[in-house]
């Protein structure tokens, strides 16, 4: 795992004053790569690219970046792995190609010399991006890995093409003044992030995941990624070309499969662990690797002091059955607090998944005892786990029948009767919505209900679910929504099912742009590498091939994960409600966060920083300090751009 960064454009300057520039820029990117820098410049091309290393595989020298090719053709800086490094070797090494150490990186430029840029990434198996400068054709190419894992930005500043894996780097040269895009900070207030291919600046784009981008001249602009693989076509393939094997096949097949993905991303030199939540999705991982380990694996979880948000307790017994090497912290709520003023330097966009600070916290302790971790992201969107997707099926089944109209005024309905109200009325069911993994009152699920009930299409429920503030466009001033992956009917798939459809929608935005955001930004700024081996790209297409009903089951989601589970933990260690890895960020605003919050959204600061319409903020912050309603979320995503613009733009 490292970072890099560099600039493409005209310049008089010699080798020594570029590779001075980029130096300033890679110096930004040390957390990402402590244990060695690398700086390379073509004088007469005027590109610089300067990276950071953190040494995973092969720690010698040879593993140094950026690395020129056997040939000295080609030059790359990558952050990533591939995992599959070993293999290719192998086919490699016959056809001529010598090596001079053991790093992927080395594996990588001999496949591009051997087959070319698109048909050796599509061999690869692992989380990447990657720069490659083509010194014969002076030609740049980006390039993402399949899902997104790894972070990749770009874009101009006059005629000077800047690329790098973090935005503070680009900020760093000394040309670009970033203008904040309106349409990008809409789009954060919906989502909680920025989704790609945007950025929070005009100007600087996102490489969607599955994307090569070549650049022949560095004021070239409106250019194309080009797709050489994509989540649209994996699914459709899988749709048209279902498996027929039995379930108790298709059972022993996704073992198979997830033990080689998980064999494969416990190759290190370094130390080696994974995150363990007790979960199904951690569990499964953990189990895998404990059969192909030698020794306990090295796991690692947080808890809390409040019951609803800890879950250490059944990491714990996890741990214990299988016999794991198992690291435990509590955290008191002062602790996980004091990680908020960390968080704009961390996310140098606005981002606002609260779960960021658990995440943060659990890398760090992991971090003091391995470099390299396995977590279980990717569960929910291959499988069905998330309750929303029961939920909106559920609600969706119940109302299609009726008339816009209709499903207007019964929203209009739920919410004339206040919310203080409904909890009264239902009061006595709390401790028993508790145990089944409800926290959020009844009468703010009730007042969800009534926000979703006008949509007019199964995708519009979606997309009102995913919403944080319903309608952004009237909290920031001059606001607007560009088209996403979500909005843009035309890049869809045709999908027979509500649920695929949501399924297929998170694994496009909420992944990449949320889930794989906060791991990234969270474990790099320990230094910490995090594989994700459920994301293997050949678990997602067998998962694309499976029928629905080997994924949600008698109502159980992730059925067919959980057979997989069952052969290696009992079921009474794992069967229990879902429970996401949050924090009680609805409290600290009414408690220790009041004052914090308070001077971040006064009325005059928003009125003078101008970029928000300060009327609907102030409403749900004296709704939420009354109790009348939980805003919590919503109030945090307003909050995080404050706090970010303050440190970012002052």
């Amino acid at each position: 795992m490292c970072g890099w960064t560099g600039f493409w454009g005209p310049s008089d300057k010699g080798v020594t004053d570029l590779c001075e520039r980029v130096k300033q820029m890679t110096a930004t990117l040390v957390h990402r790569g402590p244990d060695d820098s690398g700086f390379w410049a073509d004088r007469d091309a005027g590109l610089a690219i300067g990276f950071r290393r953190l040494a995973i595989v092969d720690l010698s020298p040879e593993g140094h970046q950026p690395m020129c090719s056997e040939s000295g053709r080609y030059v790359i800086a990558f952050n990533g792995e591939v995992y599959n490094f070993a293999t290719l070797r192998q086919q490699l090494e016959p056809m001529g190609h010598r090596f001079r150490g053991y790093s992927d990186t080395e594996v990588m430029l001999a496949a591009i010399e051997q087959w070319g840029l698109e048909a050796a990434t599509k061999r690869f198996v692992g989380m990447f991006a990657f720069a490659l400068w083509d010194r014969r054709d002076r030609r740049l190419s980006l390039v993402r890995d399949r899902l997104g894992i790894k972070p990749l930005y770009y874009g101009w500043v006059n005629q000077t093409f800047l690329f790098g894996s973090e935005l503070k780097a680009l900020l760093k040269h000394p040309d670009l003044r970033p203008t904040i895009d309106l349409g990008a900070l809409t789009l954060y207030m919906r989502h909680n992030y920025v989704p790609a291919p945007y950025s929070i600046y005009q100007g600087i784009y996102k490489l969607p995941p599955g994307c090569i981008l070549t650049i022949t001249s560095p004021d070239a602009d409106k250019l194309s990624p080009i797709s050489y693989w994509s989540v649209r076509e994996a699914a459709e393939h899988g749709i048209a070309h279902p498996s027929t094997t039995s379930k108790q096949e298709a059972i022993e097949q996704l073992d198979c499969l997830l033990r080689e993905a998980i064999g494969l991303r416990m190759v290190a030199d370094v130390p080696l662990g994974a995150f363990l939540s007790g979960g199904i999705d951690s569990s499964t991982v953990v189990a895998l690797m404990q059969v192909q380990s030698q020794q306990p694996v090295k796991t690692f979880s947080i808890g809390f002091h409040e019951a609803e948000y800890n879950e250490a307790t059944f990491a714990r017994a996890v741990a214990n059955h299988l016999g794991t090497d198992h690291t435990e912290l509590y955290v008191t709520s002062a602790e996980a607090q004091a990680v908020i003023p960390q968080l704009p330097d961390i996310y140098d966009e606005p981002f606002s998944d609260s779960s960021q600070i658990p995440t943060f916290l659990l890398s760090r302790l992991t971090r003091s005892r391995v470099t390299v971790s396995l977590s279980g992201d990717g569960g929910d969107e291959l499988f069905g786990g998330y309750t929303r997707y029961r939920t909106a099926n559920t609600i969706w089944r119940t109302v299609h029948w009726m008339s816009p109209w209709m499903r207007r005024g019964l929203g209009a309905g739920i919410a004339t009767v206040g919310k203080p109200m409904y909890d009264r009325w239902v009061s006595w069911l709390m401790p028993y919505t508790r145990r089944f993994g409800l926290k959020e009152p009844v009468g703010d699920r009730l007042y969800r209900l009534a926000e979703v009930l006008s949509s007019t299409s199964p995708g519009a429920m979606y997309y009102r679910f995913v919403s944080n503030w319903m309608f952004p466009a009237e909290v920031v001033t001059g606001g607007y929504e560009p088209l996403t992956a979500l909005t843009d009917s035309d890049r869809w798939p045709r999908l027979p099912d509500f649920t695929q459809q949501m399924m297929y929608a998170d694994t496009i935005s909420y992944l990449p742009d949320d889930i794989f955001t906060k791991l990234d930004r969270a474990s790099m700024a320990v230094s910490l590498e995090a594989r994700v081996p459920l994301l293997d790209h050949r678990v997602l297409e067998f998962a694309w091939r499976l029928p629905l009903s080997l994924k949600i089951r008698d109502g159980q989601s992730k059925w067919i994960l959980r057979q997989v589970l069952y052969n290696y933990v009992p079921r009474d260690l794992i069967e229990r409600p879902k429970q996401g890895f949050s924090v009680p960020i609805d409290t600290w605003l009414r408690g220790p966060l009041r004052e914090w919050a308070d001077y971040l959204i006064d009325e005059r600061r928003l009125r003078h920083e101008g970029f928000f319409n300060p009327v609907p903020i102030r409403a749900k912050w004296d709704e939420h300090l009354s109790g009348k309603r939980d805003w919590g979320y919503s109030l945090w995503t307003v909050l995080m751009f404050q706090a970010w613009l303050a440190r970012w733009v002052g």
